[in-house]
C-alpha cells in the first residue's frame, strides 16, 4: 500500500513542479508521476549529502517539488528546450 501512496504523492509533486515551471515538458500521467518520484529521490540524496536529513528520514513535500523542478531544469538543459508558449 505504501508503494501506491508513493505513486500518488509523486503524481501530485510532479504536477506541482510542472505548474511552477511553465513550458513544454514531457507529458502524460505516468511521466509526471515519475518526475515527482525521482524528484523526491533527488531531494533526499541532496539533503542527506548536505546534512539536512539523516538516513531514513522522509523528504518533505516542498523539498520534493524543488527536486522535481531541478529534474525539469536538467531535462531542459540536456534537450536544449527553452520556454515555449
Amino acid at each position: 500500500m505504501s508503494f501506491i501512496w508513493m505513486l500518488i504523492i509523486g503524481l501530485i509533486v510532479g504536477a506541482v513542479a510542472k505548474l511552477l515551471m511553465p513550458g513544454k515538458d514531457p507529458g502524460g500521467i505516468f511521466v509526471t508521476m515519475v518526475i515527482g518520484v525521482v524528484g523526491a529521490l533527488v531531494a533526499g540524496f541532496l539533503g542527506r549529502s548536505l546534512g539536512w536529513y539523516n538516513e531514513g528520514e522522509p523528504v518533505g513535500f516542498i523539498a520534493s517539488v524543488i527536486g522535481s523542478i531541478l529534474l525539469l531544469i536538467i531535462y531542459r538543459l540536456i534537450t536544449g528546450r527553452s520556454r515555449v508558449a
